[in-house]
């Protein structure tokens, strides 16, 4: 069954850094440079709270570095952003998900040599038995313990991941091991959700399952970002789409309106292969009939100062011979 979009989550009119009503994570000039290359180059994105919001973009657009920023895992050369009111710019990784900030990754983390009970189990954060002195007092944690264990065993019941509890994680498919990262971030019980590439390389068998995790992601109060390639999965289920170009945002929207976006639609969907992409960012300049018109006169005018020069420095020559 398909479920209602959420609307109204901007202030005005579809466009790059469009203040939102409610959000809960604000970027303001934030750029990352990998020598002359510049990465990331956002100067103001808002991300509407409770809401489904997809990042696109070609590759290297900057999507999964922006991540990166985001989350503690890179340093940006410049900027700041806030979420839920808290400045998280230095703030290392494992701050920001006990914050309620947490991602997964494109190509799964878990570690594969533990089973996947103890997977989720590593994901709660703040265990009294992590603790040099009071792990060696069994009974200090121990029913934390079993606390903590019963959540893991009901969230792999809701992910259909309890009957492999004691499998390897190695053991699982590609599409298992993304549930069973995704069901362990859920172990902080967290307020935002960042998903790189959730769909990337799942059987579609375990496609529709994933979808229905991510939107009931939504349903239980979360706020999610994902970064996706399929059209038709964002099309589906975001309330709105962030475009991303050579760093930039290029535009933002709901789907539908971002889907039919001229300047989306000539460089990221490839309708016209002799836009380039530098015009839609900004990085080079679009010169319109009108102007190129004036920028010919302008050097014809030039041409002809530089002739009539000459032509009055061979005249002087001449009479001073």
């Amino acid at each position: 069954m398909r479920r209602p979009k959420t609307t109204g989550l901007a202030q005005g009119d579809p466009a790059p850094g469009v203040p939102k009503v409610d959000p809960i994570l604000v970027i303001d000039g934030v750029t990352r440079r990998f020598g002359g290359l510049a990465a990331v180059d956002v100067d103001h994105l808002e991300i509407p709270r409770g809401a489904i919001t997809a990042l696109i973009g070609p590759n290297g657009a900057g999507k999964t570095t922006l991540f990166n920023l985001l989350c503690g895992f890179d340093k940006p050369n410049a900027g700041r952003w806030v979420y839920d009111g808290k400045n998280l710019a230095g703030v290392p990784s494992f701050k920001v998900a006990r914050m309620g900030q947490v991602r997964t990754f494109q190509l799964t983390k878990s570690l594969s040599l533990l089973t996947v009970l103890e997977n989720m189990k590593l994901g709660s954060p703040n265990q009294r038995g992590e603790r040099f002195w009071p792990s060696l007092f069994p009974f200090l944690w121990r029913k934390e313990d079993a606390e903590i264990e019963e959540k893991a065993r009901a969230l792999l019941t809701r992910f259909k991941l309890d009957a492999k509890e004691k499998d390897f994680a190695a053991a699982l498919s590609g599409g298992q091991r993304k549930l069973l990262e995704m069901a362990r971030a859920l172990m902080s019980d967290p307020n935002l959700v960042m998903l790189d590439e959730p769909m990337a390389g799942v059987n579609p068998a375990l496609t529709q399952s994933l979808l229905d995790h991510i939107l009931d992601l939504k349903d239980r109060g979360m706020t999610v970002l994902f970064v996706e390639h399929d059209m038709h999965m964002v099309r589906h289920i975001a309330d709105w789409v962030v475009v991303m170009a050579e760093g930039r945002v290029v535009a933002e929207g709901p789907p539908d309106t971002v889907m039919e976006d001229p300047a989306v639609v000539d460089a990221y969907l490839g309708a016209h292969q002799d836009v380039d992409l530098g015009a839609v960012t900004g990085r080079i300049p679009v010169i319109t009939d009108a102007s190129a018109a004036r920028l010919r006169e302008e050097i014809e005018a030039e041409a002809d100062a530089e002739l009539a020069a000459e032509h009055a420095d061979e005249k002087d020559t001449g009479g001073a011979s």
